[in-house]
């Protein structure tokens, strides 16, 4: 799913995982590497769909990204998710990420604003690691 340019005022989805990036996590620009922000979606979507299958779970696959802003050391990085489909044996999920810039805004505003979005995709898994049916879920898109 690529991000159109219109972006809607607040994330969709719930609140997964809030973090901040580190100097180790930028590249020779300054700003974060993507793949640390993908790395983090990643992280926040499997809890989400840990919870929706309530077993082991693996990605396979992401819908393409697109990056809308740049992220810099000291922003919290805010990841949001919400259940686009439960199929047999995966989940996918519509992840956003949105940035609070507290160094780089001012004193008594902070601006929030959406860095990209993508769909991920989980397989279900058994003890063996094998691809398993979803038996039960606690949530539904």
């Amino acid at each position: 799913m690529t991000t159109t340019s219109s972006q809607p005022n607040e994330p969709a989805g719930e609140l997964l995982l809030r973090t901040m990036p580190m100097p180790a996590d930028t590249s020779f620009n300054g700003d974060i590497f993507g793949g640390w922000i993908m790395s983090q979606m990643d992280i926040a979507g499997s809890i989400l769909a840990k919870e929706v299958t309530r077993t082991r779970t693996a990605t396979v696959a992401v819908e393409s990204m697109q990056f809308i802003k740049p992220v810099k050391v000291g922003d919290v990085v805010c990841c949001y998710g919400r259940v686009l489909r439960i199929g047999t044996t995966s989940v996918t999920i519509m992840l956003e990420v949105w940035v609070r810039p507290i160094l780089h805004s001012s004193a008594d505003r902070f601006t929030t604003f959406k860095v990209t979005e993508a769909a991920f995709t989980y397989v279900s898994l058994d003890e063996q690691g094998n691809k398993q049916p979803i038996t039960s879920t606690s949530r539904h898109p």
